[in-house]
């Protein structure tokens, strides 16, 4: 079994495929900035919780040593003044200190996080940084091999995108103005992330590749909302948006506490978040979805600690 460290283990993801992975016998290792916040985790065999700021290039090198395995999940959909949660400094430069944290402790495997259209050139700084983070994870060679992950959005109970909606529909007086309601999605239940995650391992067809994650269908932005309220039970108007009033709300709501919709947003949402080529993943939303709404699940931690 290997030696396992996860940075965004705490996360959404994080959470689900730590334990897939200590269920098969592997010594993981969860470094956190608030161990207390997550000692629930400790209930999976061989994991530890470490205090650690993985920003930091010293810490990183330190708490990384002697692992087999390095995982990194962390990612941000929206910058904050926060220390470390800029797109720059949460993706790009981060990435950056985990391919020298490879390199310094010579770990022989690193599977990273990204998003569906990074992309260099993409509209948004989001999907260029995630790009940027998976290049800087390319340049390792044959120093470690390298599996970079690329969902559309992904949804379990609890998750930051059906819980999300369903929170903003209830409170919606009966009409919900929608922005980018033609963006396409492919949703990909949390589970069959971590299983590819977690398979992934000791594939050798994985290296140094991209592995697109989606699931078995596709919808519209404004499929998938109304589809949260029919799963919710309400009855609600969806009034799509064109493109300048879906321009001028990101940007509305871009200056709220919390910024639930920015103009990096509404730019990300030009991109289709949809596969080409790939098998999708097998798990449907409503069979998973259906009775998590119903039952009000509360929405995740913010994505800051792990991968939305």
């Amino acid at each position: 079994m290997s030696r396992i460290c996860i940075l965004g283990g705490t996360g959404f993801v994080g959470r689900v495929l730590a334990s897939r992975l200590a269920r098969d016998g592997h010594q993981l290792t969860v470094l956190t900035r608030s161990p207390h916040r997550h000692r629930a985790m400790l209930v999976l065999p061989g994991l530890r919780l470490l205090a650690a700021d993985v920003h930091r290039k010293d810490a990183l090198f330190a708490l990384t040593e002697g692992a087999d395995v390095l995982i990194n999940l962390v990612g941000i959909l929206n910058e904050t003044r926060a220390p470390g949660q800029t797109f720059q400094q949460a993706h790009t430069t981060l990435a950056h200190h985990v391919s020298k944290a490879c390199l310094h402790n010579e770990i022989p495997r690193l599977l990273q996080m990204s998003a569906l259209g990074a992309d260099r050139a993409a509209p948004s700084r989001y999907l260029r940084s995630k790009a940027e983070a998976e290049q800087t994870a390319l340049n390792l060679g044959e120093t470690a091999h390298v599996t970079y992950f690329r969902p559309s959005v992904i949804f379990g109970p609890g998750d930051h995108f059906f819980t999300r909606f369903a929170a903003l529909l209830r409170l919606a007086p009966g009409v919900f103005p929608l922005a980018c309601p033609d963006s396409r999605f492919a949703p990909v239940y949390v589970g069959d992330v971590a299983e590819r995650m977690r398979a992934s391992l000791t594939d050798p067809a994985t290296y140094r590749r991209a592995v697109g994650l989606c699931g078995p269908q596709e919808y519209t932005l404004r499929e998938l909302v109304e589809l949260t309220a029919r799963m919710c039970g309400l009855r609600r108007t969806i009034v799509p948006l064109p493109d300048r009033l879906s321009r001028l709300q990101a940007r509305l709501l871009g200056l709220l506490p919390g910024k639930p919709f920015t103009i990096d947003n509404y730019r990300s949402l030009q991109v289709d978040s949809v596969c080409a080529g790939e098998a999708p993943c097998p798990t449907h939303v409503e069979p998973i979805m259906l009775p998590a709404l119903q039952r009000g699940a509360r929405p995740a931690a913010p994505a800051a600690r792990g991968h939305p």
